[in-house]
């Protein structure tokens, strides 16, 4: 009787299959033949049979050629941190194809000379804060209030109230930021309340500037006392808000998330943000202000070591200059239409376990904390929640109450029907089990 070891197809033979050598045109070869030899090894003890060999070979392949998945964001959290914050528009999607080649990102096409970098793009930013003499782009949030602390304030003071040494997230802390750049910290007030006379008797000779930072991953009430930028601006020297999420203009969904335009209007010299939160945009620091020390900032090596690459320079100009982002529109998605699409899915689903209900969504990301966003979800046994989390796509919901609960208001409309199939999917194997 023949061995059925003898009938293994060689390496070679498998990768040679269209299949495969496709799979190897998109992931690479030597992570396509790693899977081939494991497969064969496979084949070899009887795990697999040698007919089954390419089958079993595509069926382990990654579906594409980074590990991150992309997944339907049935959470209601707008900005959600662990999902990669901001979700790209089709604007900026595009955006990025193009800079990802060869691109003039750095070269004046009229004259053959080399151009500024990044023109177009802040060319943007400006129009969009029209009270900004002048803006930069660094690497993240947290590198944009570095830098200002690095150019302006190396061996000096930087005036905070106590209340303000916020975490920002994953430990950083904003105090340890500003010292770890040379700056010296002069707190002032208490943990609750701060006035504009504990900021006038801190002022001194070693003053670079007043930081205002707003707390946006917490809220603080009750007896509390804050003073605003507008007063601020008042002592003289130069006042740094980081205002945090981005929010370039005010929203009417959230009338007390501060905004970078209000802000330099009120008196602000500097302000700070990120760019993937509510801006909507690529990961990058934010800086808007009074041009002249704008100018500063480009100007010390460290600017350098913070400077964003071209796929960043393209997605943010798409940004601002494009059609509104997913997270404009999560923001702009009323709560009885989303209610009325909650009882479409349910109906679609079928067989009684899916259900219609009100719900709460929340910006997310250090976003306008404590401020309920009015939504509604598909409620579900919360028993389908990993099943669905590990399903084609992942979709990601949250528990509550004992369900499962997808909310809508993170779920672009066009995504309906893959989620009525994802669910069918899960509570038939739920019947099944």
């Amino acid at each position: 009787m023949e061995d059925p070891r003898r009938r293994v197809p060689r390496t070679d033979a498998v990768l040679a299959d269209a299949a495969v050598a496709a799979a190897a045109g998109r992931l690479g070869r030597d992570r396509v033949k790693t899977v081939v030899v494991e497969v064969l090894g496979a084949c070899r003890t009887g795990e697999v049979t040698p007919e089954g060999v390419v089958a079993e070979v595509l069926a382990r392949l990654p579906h594409a050629p980074t590990s991150m998945r992309r997944v339907v964001n049935a959470t209601g959290v707008v900005v959600h941190t662990n999902l990669g914050r901001a979700p790209l528009s089709d604007a900026a999607v595009e955006a990025v194809t193009i800079a990802a080649g060869a691109t003039d990102v750095e070269l004046d096409l009229a004259t053959g000379r080399r151009g500024r970098r990044g023109t177009a793009t802040l060319d943007a930013l400006r129009r969009a804060v029209p009270a900004a003499g002048d803006v930069h782009v660094v690497n993240n949030g947290a590198a944009a209030l570095a830098l200002v602390a690095r150019a302006l304030a190396p061996d000096h003071e930087v005036v905070v109230a106590r209340g303000e040494l916020v975490e920002i997230g994953d430990g950083f802390r904003i105090p340890e930021l500003v010292e770890s750049v040379g700056a010296r910290l002069r707190e002032v007030g208490t943990t609750n309340r701060v006035h504009l006379s504990d900021y006038a008797d801190a002022l001194g000779e070693r003053t670079a500037f007043v930081l205002k930072v707003h707390p946006s991953n917490f809220r603080v009430e009750g007896f509390t006392s804050s003073v605003p930028v507008s007063e601020l601006a008042t002592l003289g020297p130069p006042v740094v808000a980081d205002i945090g999420s981005g929010l370039l203009a005010p929203h009417p969904r959230l009338p007390d998330e501060p905004d970078a335009d209000s802000t330099l209007r009120a008196g602000a010299a500097l302000v700070t943000a990120s760019g993937d939160k509510l801006l909507g945009g690529p990961q990058c620091g934010l800086l808007l202000g009074e041009a002249d020390l704008v100018h500063r900032l480009r100007r010390p090596p460290m600017a350098r070591a913070l400077r964003v690459d071209k796929l960043t320079l393209a997605a943010l100009e798409a940004t601002l200059s494009g059609p509104p982002t997913p997270v404009a529109q999560a923001l702009d998605r009323r709560p009885e239409a989303l209610l009325a699409r909650a009882r479409r899915i349910a109906v679609a689903v079928g067989s009684g376990l899916a259900r219609a209900v009100e719900s709460q969504g929340r910006v997310g990301g250090g976003g306008a904390p404590g401020v309920p966003l009015p939504s509604a979800a598909v409620a579900l046994p919360h028993r389908f929640a990993e099943p669905l989390r590990l399903g084609e796509p992942p979709v990601v919901g949250h528990v509550h109450d004992g369900h499962l609960l997808l909310d809508l208001l993170t779920v672009p409309e066009e995504a309906d029907d893959l989620l009525v199939e994802a669910v069918r999917r899960v509570a038939e194997a739920d019947r099944t089990a």
